[in-house]
């Protein structure tokens, strides 16, 4: 019994590292693979709010991308819209706000090249509160549903976070 449990539980995944910044926690960054030529491309993690005030998520940047937007994909009546959020994505105490294929998501507009399996991508979130975070995507292959169907490890860091 014990040797099957030791194999179940060295058998699993390693869990993805977060990065913190003020009472925020960031973790499962990641981005799936373009195709030759896709000019745009999608960013995927996860925001826990472990305070008692709410935080927004003001503003995205990378250098492999011209623009980095916080959009919101929904269906409504059998139709599908995407939309930048406006005024920033708001986070609210005790809550986690997944980024995630399908609903909010990072949308990378203008790709100075295309993302491939493998890659590293370094993205600056702005938050109101927090300040600034630099996580790093970690592309998973062109159909990935999340880094845990892929079992890698997300790559984070932080980088020069300032109190505003």
């Amino acid at each position: 019994m014990l040797a099957v449990m030791m194999s179940s539980l060295l058998g699993a995944p390693a869990r993805a590292e977060e990065v913190k910044a003020g009472d925020l926690v960031i973790s499962q960054a990641w981005s799936r693979a373009t195709p030759r030529g896709a000019k745009t491309g999608g960013g995927f993690l996860t925001i826990e709010n472990k305070g008692s005030a709410p935080d927004r998520l003001v503003a995205v940047s990378g250098d492999f991308a011209d623009k980095i937007e916080v959009h919101e994909m929904a269906v409504k009546n059998g139709v599908m819209t995407m939309r930048a959020v406006e005024n920033g994505l708001t986070i609210e105490p005790g809550k986690t706000v997944t980024l995630a294929p399908g609903g909010y998501h990072l949308m990378m507009l203008d790709l100075k090249a295309p993302l491939k399996q493998g890659d590293k991508l370094p993205v600056t979130l702005q938050f109101e509160k927090a300040g600034t975070v630099v996580v790093t995507l970690d592309v998973q292959g062109v159909g990935a549903k999340g880094p845990a169907a892929e079992g890698g490890k997300m790559d984070m860091k932080m980088d020069g976070m300032k109190k505003m």
